[in-house]
């Protein structure tokens, strides 16, 4: 089933300069406008002109269990655009997200009224979390390194560096259920000339001592990543092999039994599992091709939120974290949920 959300207008395609296959497709747009879908309860062809060619927003359930999630009606925002490829979110009680731009190399508070400001200008800022001292967290791809942004708009490095040899690119970063830092660290956002040290992507875990432990090296571009509510279970995407996978976590934070949870299968242009998020029941939801891939916690795929633009990483926000906010291409969106989402910092 497919329901666009009420009076939204149609945004063209984008498309990204630096993320690997995270972009926008017109392949993507040709083969969903020829689909059939339903607008106001009422089943239609969508027209196959050019003109119509630009991607909407839509929802679209592969089990009815996907509006216990969202309703069939909702309306999605955009709240800020003219970026030049958006990362990051992360909700500040404050009233502002924080958004990173990894082409234009800043850090900005993004309010709901689009004002932007600038809190920091570094080289490919990609994902941040807060951590449990309400200190902001990045990865920084052209430093290498897993830092803090400071109040005052300098950083510290956290971890650059791996048995002597510096990291790769780290690109996603969560909070563990022991408190520690846990981050994505591939090779997909090196700079021109950069030497890779590593002879591997890792997945990594830093406690409050600065000590780096490598938890896993299988995956071939780790990317998003998550933990359950109970912290029982890890959840990591690869953009490579676009799958996300789920480890059995143990209280001396080490991982066990690591299998396929989905598969997110796409056209090259079309997008690649990438940020994820896991709300207070456990569902995941997980950028993908064509929007936001929405998983129950047995790996079932529940449905689809189409986006007008293609997303890169997603956050809960507002007082009662009921809302998504998600950075796609040049833009970051707003969508209301009827659910609420699990935002480990928080513990």
């Amino acid at each position: 089933m497919y329901a666009t959300g009420g009076n939204l207008v149609n945004w063209g395609n984008e498309s990204s300069n630096q993320k690997a296959e995270v972009n926008q497709t017109n392949r993507w747009s040709r083969l969903l406008l020829a689909a059939t879908f339903i607008v106001g309860g009422l089943t239609a062809l969508a027209p196959s002109s050019a003109a119509q060619a630009a991607r909407e927003f839509g929802l679209r359930a592969e089990s009815p269990g996907f509006w216990n999630l969202l309703d069939k009606n909702a309306k999605l925002t955009q709240i800020a655009t003219g970026f030049g490829f958006t990362e990051g979110p992360v909700w500040d009680k404050r009233g502002f997200i924080y958004v990173s731009d990894e082409t234009i190399n800043k850090i900005y508070r993004v309010y709901l009224n689009g004002k932007k400001e600038e809190v920091i200008s570094l080289g490919d800022p990609d994902g941040n979390t807060f951590d449990r001292q309400h200190r902001l967290i990045d990865c920084a791809s052209v430093l290498r390194a897993v830092i803090e942004v400071t109040p005052d708009g300098k950083y510290k490095i956290l971890a650059d560096h791996y048995q002597g040899k510096k990291l790769n690119t780290p690109n996603d970063v969560v909070v563990g259920p022991d408190g520690a830092l846990y981050f994505t660290d591939p090779t997909m956002d090196f700079v021109q000339g950069a030497v890779q040290e590593i002879p591997f992507q890792g997945v990594y875990r830093l406690d409050a001592k600065g000590d780096l432990k490598l938890l896993t090296k299988e995956l071939t571009q780790p990317n998003g990543l998550a933990f359950s509510p109970d912290g029982k279970r890890f959840y990591v995407d690869d953009s490579d092999q676009r799958n996300i996978r789920v480890y059995d976590f143990s209280a001396d934070a080490t991982l066990s039994n690591g299998r396929i949870f989905g598969e997110e299968p796409g056209g090259k242009d079309a997008g690649v599992p990438d940020g994820m998020k896991v709300d207070k029941n456990g569902t995941v939801f997980v950028t993908g091709p064509g929007g936001i891939w929405v998983w129950s916690p047995s790996g079932q795929h529940l449905g689809t939120i189409f986006m007008p633009e293609q997303p890169a990483n997603l956050n809960w926000g507002d007082p009662d974290y009921h809302t998504l906010y998600i950075t796609a291409t040049k833009s970051v969106y707003r969508l209301e949920t009827k659910t609420q989402g699990f935002v480990p910092y928080l513990k």
